[in-house]
């Protein structure tokens, strides 16, 4: 088979290599339109199971990824002058950049062609017998395609800019800071033995009662250095230099589409879908599309039935973490209603920010409840069936509205 990767992120690097190891005769080519060596972000999260995955579709490229990982097992929350830590599952992180030369090499050393500075357009696609669009949330092939797709974008409400800084945390850490506008929070975690990333968020009314929305990217690093400069403890934060000079504060967009192919192109990774960074699942899902497309490839001849059964496989899995994360990201749209807690109850409910029972059950009431099902399996039952049906009745009594 011929097949063109479009977009050389984890996910179309680790596809051509597990279809490679599938059958060395494949002619695979995947397309970056940047020169090596540039990406955006910083670092990236992913759990012990993804390692799991990986070693079973590649050891080698497993075992790169796990070496030149870092980990935690605590997640630390700091709000105002008070902290909060929790033992968590043992986290990894990794350099987006140094990710994406592991597997570039990795697919390199199999036979892939893997070609920067080569731009594919919508209306010129390669000649191939399968093209993969793995060219991110924006993707110019599925744009062209919208309607077929069935493509929709959902805008959150709060405003957020990816950051890095030399400053080295052990451990996942929160941090939550009030101003005279409101609170302003952070991720931030470790991705390197010098390198750590951090995601800012604040509501759209913190963001521009602190003049966020007007300063640039100089002016606004220096105001977000002294509200968190207990937490980067003298290091500075590290923009992305952008030409005019301006800031990259974003609204998230969770996109989803209806199906996943038309004729022989096929969407993977943020392409198909994104889900919000507070669950810190992208690169996950993105290399989960590869191995389940990969998978469908190699089991079923007819290419059609294959990406079929890839979309139909693929958007079932999804439906659980594309509810876990508006409810993380709304969790955070609501953060007075939680901020005011104690520490150890407010961190508590942080960590239960994906349960559909929480947005519908007073704080309090819920962390005493929850703290109950911890001992109790029937409560414990009872709570996992309660959460999905009370949020399904109050969406349909307000569509009904």
């Amino acid at each position: 088979m011929k097949i063109a990767c479009v977009g050389g992120g984890p996910a179309s690097l680790y596809f051509s290599i597990l279809m490679k190891l599938q059958d060395p005769s494949h002619d695979i080519t995947v397309h970056e339109r940047n020169p090596a060596g540039s990406t955006y972000g910083w670092g990236v999260t992913y759990w012990a199971a993804l390692l799991d995955k990986l070693r079973e579709g590649d050891p080698a490229s497993a075992l790169a990824v796990r070496e030149n990982s870092v980990s935690w097992t605590e997640g630390v929350a700091h709000v105002g002058t008070l902290t909060t830590v929790a033992p968590g599952d043992e986290g990894f992180g990794i350099g987006r950049r140094r990710m994406l030369d592991l597997l570039a090499e990795r697919a390199r050393t199999l036979g892939v062609r893997v070609l920067y500075e080569s731009e594919i357009t919508a209306d010129r696609l390669p000649d191939a017998d399968l093209v993969v669009a793995g060219d991110g949330v924006n993707s110019a092939l599925r744009e062209r395609h919208a309607d077929h797709f069935g493509s929709e974008i959902v805008h959150g409400r709060n405003h957020y800019v990816w950051l890095g800084t030399a400053k080295v945390f052990d451990a996942f850490t929160f941090s939550f800071v009030e101003t005279d506008h409101g609170w302003i929070w952070c991720y931030a975690y470790r991705f390197g033995d010098d390198r750590s990333t951090l995601v800012i968020e604040c509501s759209p009314e913190t963001w521009r009662g602190l003049g966020l929305d007007t300063a640039g990217e100089a002016e606004g690093l220096a105001l977000l250095e002294k509200l968190f400069a207990d937490l980067l403890d003298g290091h500075g934060l590290i923009g992305r230099a952008q030409p005019d000079g301006a800031a990259q504060w974003l609204t998230f967009r969770t996109l989803t589409n209806r199906t996943w192919h038309r004729g022989n192109l096929v969407l993977l990774g943020d392409a198909a879908h994104t889900t919000h960074y507070s669950i810190g699942a992208g690169t996950t899902l993105a290399l989960e599309d590869a191995i389940s497309l990969a998978r469908a490839l190699h089991e079923h001849e007819d290419l059609d039935t294959a990406l079929t059964r890839y979309g139909r496989e693929r958007r079932a899995e999804l439906l659980p973490v594309q509810s876990a994360a508006r409810h993380s990201a709304r969790w955070y749209e609501n953060l007075p209603r939680y901020i005011g807690l104690p520490p150890a109850q407010m961190f508590a409910l942080l960590g239960q920010r994906h349960s559909p029972l929480l947005p519908y059950v007073p704080p309090q009431l819920y962390y005493r409840v929850d703290r109950a099902a911890g001992r109790l399996e029937a409560l414990r039952r009872l709570k996992r069936w309660l959460g999905p049906r009370v949020a399904r009745g109050v969406q349909a009594r307000a569509h009904r509205r």
